[in-house]
């Protein structure tokens, strides 16, 4: 008996085995370019549970920290990958900061972009014990002090330190920056007393607020971040002031997103941008979003690669006038 299948079965088929022609084989390695306990860290950590706890692929996620030179060895290590599809790399604008900062003969367009999953706000974060109730004060305190105060951040000539300088430069004064391997420990130095602020990101130093170490005096984002939720007994995230409104007009969200090296297919592609559509899609990814104060931006293919490209040039413009642009 002869079995005979029409144009319409045979094109179906073919979509489906194209949509299932690559698959990861081996473990999919998801490279940080920071330390443990950091906000890259923490997002990295919480795909690699999702994913494996909806099984949305049949093999391991492993998460890799690769810290040192503020992110260089990981971007380094991903463009040594190139063709390989299954080692990842999250990145912030590090992506662009890193490459016009130093000599090294990198760039994002060394790289696969996958997929953008949100945009990371950051405070201006002291103390809990400090006496400064806002931004305002906070400045006034900088002004005054015979020491400079001392801001901490992650790397150097980076997001938390052109943060800092902005401060400095908008308020007129001095402060000194501190630069540390991840959010996490400078957080951690700011809750022992040892640094004055932080311009941390909400995930590094939420931790600290709801113990009660550490307390936002403002975010350096256009609008409050929208979620209502108490973090602690009396504030929300939405509870927290703009740095604007309290008279320091410094603005800055970071990109939060997922590359593959460079040299891979679109085939290899289109599997991670439908992975991370899914990741995106599930509750606990919305819990994430909400517990660390991201804001919803996701976006891939070429609205990504438009928003990159736009971002180099924004980046360029602000390391151009801190004097930190190499290349």
């Amino acid at each position: 008996m002869k079995t005979y299948m029409t144009a319409a079965t045979a094109a179906l088929v073919l979509s489906v085995t194209a949509a299932q022609a690559w698959e990861p084989t081996r473990p999919i390695e998801i490279v940080v370019p920071f330390s443990p306990g950091g906000a890259s860290d923490q997002m990295a950590r919480t795909i690699q549970g999702i994913i494996q706890k909806n099984n949305l692929i049949a093999v391991p996620v492993v998460v890799v920290n690769k810290p040192a030179a503020a992110g260089a060895e990981a971007m380094l290590d991903i463009k040594a990958a190139a063709g390989d599809p299954q080692k990842l790399l999250t990145t912030s604008t590090g992506v662009f900061l890193t490459p016009m900062t130093t000599k090294l003969d990198l760039s994002w367009k060394d790289y696969t972009p996958v997929a953008m999953l949100a945009e990371d706000a950051f405070g201006l974060w002291v103390n809990a014990a400090a006496p400064w109730q806002s931004a305002g004060e906070f400045a006034e305190a900088a002004k005054a002090s015979a020491v400079p105060l001392k801001v901490g951040g992650t790397g150097s000539k980076r997001e938390d330190q052109l943060i800092a300088l902005g401060v400095n430069k908008v308020a007129g004064v001095n402060t000194v920056y501190i630069p540390h391997t991840g959010g996490g420990q400078a957080s951690t130095q700011l809750a022992g007393g040892h640094i004055d602020a932080t311009t941390n990101n909400p995930a590094e130093e939420v931790a600290n607020w709801r113990g009660g170490a550490t307390r936002p005096l403002c975010v350096f984002s256009a609008e409050p971040i929208p979620y209502t939720e108490k973090v602690t007994e009396t504030q929300s995230w939405n509870d927290v002031p703009t740095c604007a409104s309290q008279g320091l007009d410094v603005q800055y969200q970071m990109l939060r997103g997922i590359f593959m090296p460079g040299g891979v297919t679109e085939e290899q592609q289109a599997f991670y941008v439908d992975l991370f559509t899914k990741v995106a899609a599930t509750e606990e990814w919305v819990e994430y979003m909400e517990r660390s104060a991201l804001l919803p931006a996701f976006r891939s293919g070429d609205d990504f690669v438009s928003y990159l490209s736009a971002e180099e040039e924004k980046h360029r413009a602000m390391l151009d006038a801190a004097g930190f642009l190499v290349q």
